[in-house]
This record gives structure tokens, sequence and C-alpha cells, in this order.
């Protein structure tokens, strides 16, 4: 009996403390909400300030052992120049908050970690998110569960809820059979993880000829691990992966891809951001003829983080201003220029550090061999000059150290994907690669005749280098004023043809088509 009356006694003590506890936790939470609100603002003025969106919340209801709250989110703008939302509209997030120490939202998942709060949202139905509850069939497609542990961090798991639209009258469809993503944050938000797997979606339209369209995408998973650097930028690692998109035309295979694989990372030492973007691709499908696989490889190094950041903010709030100016609201034209100008003037900051880019490569391979492109460029921090550029060769020198490029194409490999091109033209199997022999014999003749290219071991190739103003092209020295006279500026500087080979002398003539497609 009084083991008994001890274990009673032990029951109570503990509810009493979980009871006091989740009533202190509920009174904290709503204590921060200003707070919260306004760390939500600034992290959406940081990275989204176009947006033009502001948070705000209503109707907070604390109780016992959970609260209500709805988050508000709406444009700042009193003016309809903002594409997302306009003057009025608000999507509204229904907040149900479980209190800490155990909310009962995670006992149910068996978690017994202690944890501040465990909060349930999803989307309320308004104008803005209207056609979304009409294709989830009434319900929010957004379901989010999220632990906030004591310390601030966060971690949410969002399910997608499977949609389907369809307008019988336009042709158009949307299918959707629902996703995850998990995402992890610490309590400033600045390590963040995230990972998503959306397994399949479905999009049909017509094109301008009135002609049914399918886009399909399966197996599209993305995962992410990423910090702000002490700059205030994002680095860290980035992977895609998509398993297979596909476009029909009419019932009939237009493009195909498979096993699409991306991956970029980037980190941050004594203010210098570097980092790599690597992407494979295993098959490039169109209207059925394979057209091989590639990949591409880029590599950025030395870039000063401090004026990355100088340039991100500098530029898109000056984008931001130029979408309030009348004057190109309604001139799609002149607001393009107006940011090409913008990005030209801001460019500078890019390149202090002397930062480099490489590409090491870009290749293209099918069965009979690769094709590849490789780029390395060292660049100058203009603001070094030691004096105003009079001349094109001081123009270029103030903001490159140096070039090196290389295109090296298979002619083997080239004759073998045109000869599929010709193939989605009409032509059958034997016209089609005598079409394509011709055109790719006649393509090296046309650029040895006008020294753009050398031929060797059967690959069509073409190598430039430049520093301190001189260019080699292909083995030919020269300054770059002469370099432009001949290939840029149309001056015809020895562009005189060639004695080619014997053989190139034969094919010339070949390089028009002489074929025609079968009906």
């Amino acid at each position: 009996m009084k083991k008994t009356k001890i274990a009673v006694g032990v029951v109570v003590a503990l509810g009493v403390i979980w009871t006091g506890g989740a009533w202190l936790t509920g009174k904290q939470l709503e204590k921060n909400m200003d707070q919260l609100v306004q760390q939500a603002n600034a992290q959406i003025r940081d990275t989204a300030p176009e947006s033009r969106l502001q948070l705000s919340y209503q109707d907070y209801q604390r109780g016992l052992f959970s609260s209500t709250v709805r988050l508000i989110l709406q444009s700042s703008s009193q003016t309809e120049d903002n594409s997302i939302l306009k003057p009025g509209q608000s999507i509204v997030m229904k907040e149900t908050i479980d209190h800490g120490p155990f909310p009962l939202a995670q006992l149910k998942k068996f978690n017994l970690i202690p944890s501040m709060a465990s909060v349930h949202s999803e989307l309320e139905n308004t104008d803005p998110v209207k056609k979304l509850f009409e294709i989830a069939k009434g319900q929010s497609i957004v379901q989010v569960e999220t632990r906030v542990g004591y310390s601030g961090s966060t971690d949410s798991d969002v399910r997608l809820l499977p949609a389907d639209y369809s307008n019988v009258q336009t042709g158009e469809r949307f299918a959707f059979n629902g996703g995850t993503l998990s995402i992890s944050a610490d309590d400033k938000g600045d390590a963040v993880k995230f990972d998503g797997n959306i397994d399949s979606v479905s999009i049909a339209s017509k094109n301008e000829l009135e002609m049914p369209v399918l886009f399909t995408i399966n197996g599209l998973k993305l995962d992410a691990n990423s910090r702000l650097s002490p700059e205030g930028l994002r680095i860290g690692d980035q992977d895609l992966t998509l398993k297979k998109l596909s476009a029909t035309v009419s019932d009939k295979e237009a493009l195909t891809l498979e096993n699409l694989n991306g991956k970029s990372t980037f980190d941050s030492k004594d203010n210098h951001v570097s980092g790599q973007i690597d992407y494979t691709l295993d098959s490039l499908k169109l209207q059925g003829q394979d057209f091989g696989h590639g990949k591409l490889l880029i590599k950025l190094a030395d870039f000063d983080g401090k004026a990355m950041k100088q340039f991100s903010t500098q530029y898109n709030n000056q984008v931001m201003a130029l979408t309030g100016d009348p004057a190109v609201q309604n001139n799609p034209e002149l607001y393009q220029q107006r940011v090409s100008e913008l990005l030209a003037a801001n460019l500078p900051l890019l390149l202090k550090g002397n930062p480099s880019v490489s590409i090491a490569p870009l290749s293209w391979s099918n069965d009979k061999g690769e094709s590849s492109f490789n780029l390395a460029v060292q660049f100058k921090d203009p603001a070094t000059a030691t004096a105003p550029a009079q001349t094109v060769g001081q123009q270029v020198d103030n903001v490159l150290k140096s070039f090196d490029g290389k295109l090296q194409i298979s002619m083997d490999m080239a004759t073998e994907m045109m000869t599929h091109v010709a193939m989605t033209e009409g032509y059958d199997k034997d016209q089609a690669a005598k079409l394509a022999d011709q055109q790719v014999k006649g393509l090296a003749a046309m650029g040895q005749m006008f020294k753009l290219t050398t031929q060797k071991d059967n690959n069509i190739l073409t190598t430039l280098q430049y520093a301190t103003g001189q260019v080699t092209m292909n083995g030919e020295k020269m300054p770059l004023e002469q370099f432009l006279s001949r290939y840029m500026l149309g001056g015809g500087d020895e562009i005189a043809p060639q004695a080619q080979p014997e053989e190139q002398q034969q094919v010339a003539p070949e390089a028009q088509p002489q074929v025609a497609p079968q009906n």
C-alpha cells in the first residue's frame, strides 16, 4: 500500500511538473511572438527583397496544453506592382501549438525528447490559394509538423498532398502524387538542412498549334546542407537528382532526359569564396533518337566574400527599386535594358580579389566518341588599375589576367550526332549518315579556311590563349588588336583561303546537302 501511494505521488508530481511546464511554455511562446515575426520578416527582406512580402500574426489564443494562432503573409506594397500578392490579398497559415516539455503531437510519434513546442501548420482557404484547395479536394495541400527545441532550433516535416486538376475546355491537366520535405534549422536560421522527394508530376497543355503536350517528371530529389558565411553568404552543399523528364507531343515522344545529377559545394575561408558545380546526364533522346550523354564541371575560386555580399545586396535593391519605376512597369524591353545596365555597373564588385573560373570540362559523348570544351579564366580587380585605359588592350588587361580555352570536336562523334538529327527530320538511316558526313567534313574545311580551326587525329580543334595583350589562336601569336580585327571586327586581316590538303579540297563542294528526306 505504501509503495502504491509513492507511485501515485510520483505520477501526480510528474503531472504537476508537466502541466506547469506546459503553461510556462505557452506563456513564453506568446511573449516571444513579436520577436519571432520580426526575425521572419528580416529573413524575407534579406533573402527575397523583391517579393515585397510581410508576415504578421492574429488571434493568438493560449490554452494550458496548446495554443492557436494565425500567421498572415501579405504584400508590403500598397500598389499592384507585386506579382506574388496584390494589396488586400493574404496567405494564412493556421498554427496549432502543443506546449512542451513533452508536446502531445511528439508523444504520439513516440518522440520523448523534451521540446519547447510542436506546431501543426496548414493553409487557410483564402483567394490566392483557392485553386490549391480545389485540386487537393478541399484540403490544405501543405501539412507541416514542426518540433521547436528549447535552443530555438526547429525540425519540420512537410507533407505535400496528392493533387489533380483538369480543364476539359483548354486541355490542361496537372497531376501530382504528393511529396515530402524535411527542413532543420538552428535558432538563427544560419545553418539549414533540407531534403525533398517528389515521385511524379505530370503537366498537360496545348501548344501554339493546338497540339496536346505532356510533360512528366519522375524521381526528383533535392538535398542541401547550408550555412551563412561570416560575410552573410549562404554556402554549403547541394545535391539534385532527377530520374526522368519526358515530353510528348500528340502522344509522340519529343524529349527524354534520364538520370540528371547535379552537385554543388561552396566554402568560405578568410573572406575567399570558392566552390564547384558538377552536372552529369546519362541519356538524352529526341524523337526517339539517342543523342548521347554529357557532363559539366565548373570551378570558381577566390571570390571576395564581402564584395559578393555587397553585389547581391546592392543589385537586388536596385532591381527592387526599378520595379517601382512607372516608366518601366509597362515596358518590358526598357526594363530588361535597365536590368542589364545595373548588372554591368555592379559587375566589377565580383572581380575584386582576382577570382578565377574554369570549365573542365563541358563534354558530350555518344557511341562514336567524345567532344569537349575546356576553359580557364583568371580575372583582375579593375580597381587596381594604375591609370585609365586608353586602348582596347588596356581595357581588357584591366579585368583579365589570362584566358585559356580549347574546343575539341570528334568528327566521328559529330557525324553520329548529325546522323540522328537528320533522322528526326525524316531521312532514312543511310541518307542521314551520308548527309551528316558531308556536313561535318564541310564544317572542318570551312573552319580551316577561315583559320578558326585545325584538324588532328580526326578531331576538329580550336585553341585560344590570352595574356598581357597577346593572343595565341591555334598556335599563331598576334597582338590583341590584330586578333579583334581578324575575327571580331570584320576587318578581314589575313582571312584568305589557305591551301587545303587534297582530301579536304574534295570535301568542300559537298558541304551542301544533296539528298532529300523521305516522305
